[in-house]
């Protein structure tokens, strides 16, 4: 997989108040402190100098874009971490496929486990896995590639990544979980996933609040 060498722009501040923080971030750009590198750029890094201390509710990989909402407060904190584990929050995310799939929407309750072998990948196991849910829906079909929504209703490290594969299936641009007899077109500069979607209730006035991103100009390559 390519890595980019450093994100290209910013986070996008979508929307924000005195609760919560809204934004779309870069592909390249990391959620949290890297473990091993800690002069790496991460998000509370560039958004706490304009926006003063912020709480991680959630993650995106480094590579994936798309938007995550940052608590301003203990508060929400607390209460937007209450709706991700209790499952209440909406999360579509869009990405390009390979091989072009024969159905048109298909969902997978396959159990999940998480660093499942050597390379810390989030494996399918009948027996140790925990319960997972996706559901896959095409939305336009090329001629070796597609793309497709991806909504999930649990929230597992690679829980999308790791339940195509277990299809069949791969997003172009990740070599980690790239069935061996797929081979891409060609190689994009980062896996072409994307948070499109995010929904949830503001955790001071209890509004239902569903937030959409278009697709990153790098998905027209590619599809």
């Amino acid at each position: 997989m390519n890595h980019p060498a450093d994100f290209q722009t910013p986070p996008q501040i979508i929307f924000s108040d005195e609760s919560i923080l809204i934004i779309n971030k870069p592909a390249g750009l990391l959620s949290v402190r890297d473990g091993y590198d800690q002069s790496l750029p991460y998000l509370s890094s560039i958004l706490e100098k304009d926006w003063g201390k912020l709480w991680m509710v959630h993650r995106l990989d480094r590579e994936t874009s798309g938007l995550m909402v940052l608590a301003r407060d203990p508060e929400s904190h607390r209460e937007l971490n209450r709706q991700f584990r209790d499952h209440l929050v909406t999360k579509r995310y869009h990405a390009v496929v390979q091989p072009v799939p024969a159905w048109e929407e298909i969902t997978t309750d396959a159990p999940l486990l998480v660093n499942a072998d050597r390379r810390h990948r989030t494996r399918v196991s009948a027996t140790r896995g925990k319960p997972a849910k996706t559901v896959f829906r095409v939305i336009s079909k090329a001629e070796q590639t597609a793309m497709i929504e991806c909504q999930i209703f649990t929230g597992f490290r690679h829980q999308i990544r790791a339940h195509l594969y277990a299809l069949g299936f791969a997003i172009l641009g990740d070599s980690l979980y790239q069935p061996s007899q797929l081979e891409a077109p060609t190689i994009p500069a980062r896996i072409l996933l994307h948070a499109c979607q995010l929904g949830f209730s503001h955790p001071a006035t209890e509004k239902k609040l569903l937030f959409n991103l278009p697709d990153p100009a790098d998905f027209a390559d590619f599809n």
